[in-house]
């Protein structure tokens, strides 16, 4: 898609969001939606041939709204100032692993992937995994692609060990983690003047595939 008309709309929204303002430009959304719709057609198809459990996903139905949800947050906005997408083996699944793409102005701009805030179930399961393979997702995090994009995994931790594990578990740094999350952040210059973009983006997230695979295996 067309990234310079995409970052002044979202900046000129930022300084005027409110329904009446979005409304008078309303077909200029249309179209950039249009146009992230087909990079995220092309994102869910190729990445499919990398991960072949994404396979059938409709890359429209992974999008977000921009329409945000003000019910519980003092922040009023009625909208949000990007677009995303989230590709997942189920869809626009947020609980499962998959792979985030955020576009927007101000720093918003990230390439991201594995799982946020597992719940209890699948944490367990995670944790389990690491305790009984922890080689395989150090050799995955190891690899020098996920490396250069990623560098060490992300997520919030405990500042104590889990329950069910002992403080000097080997493995106790990881099996701290509360998310397991690989981002890759990009500044407003570096997008606004990439060549290639949406090939980009498939590339950082097929760095970030044997990391998915990885929590897959592990919650199901």
């Amino acid at each position: 898609m067309q990234l310079n008309p995409l970052f002044t709309f979202l900046s000129d929204l930022a300084k005027n969001n409110e329904r009446p303002w979005f409304q008078e430009r309303k077909a200029t959304y249309d179209q950039l939606r249009a146009q992230f719709e087909e990079d995220a057609e092309f994102w869910a198809r190729e990445l499919a041939k990398s991960d072949p459990a994404l396979a059938g996903a409709e890359g429209r139905k992974s999008l977000f709204r921009i329409y945000r949800d003000v019910r519980f947050s003092k922040n009023k906005d009625p909208y949000k100032t990007h677009f995303s997408a989230y590709f997942t083996a189920g869809g626009k699944d947020i609980e499962a692993p998959g792979y985030y793409i955020q576009l927007g102005p101000n720093g918003q701009t990230m390439i991201a992937g594995g799982l946020y805030m597992p719940d209890k179930t699948q944490l367990a399961a995670i944790r389990q995994e690491i305790d009984y393979n922890a080689d395989q997702l150090k050799a995955i995090l190891a690899v020098p692609d996920f490396q250069r994009y990623f560098g060490p995994m992300g997520g919030d931790k405990l500042k104590k060990s889990p329950a069910a594990y002992s403080v000097d578990h080997p493995e106790i740094e990881l099996l701290k983690h509360k998310s397991f999350t690989a981002t890759h952040q990009m500044p407003d210059a570096d997008v606004l003047s990439h060549e290639g973009f949406r090939e980009y983006v498939l590339e950082v997230f097929r760095a970030m595939v044997p990391f998915c695979q990885f929590l897959r295996g592990a919650t199901q």
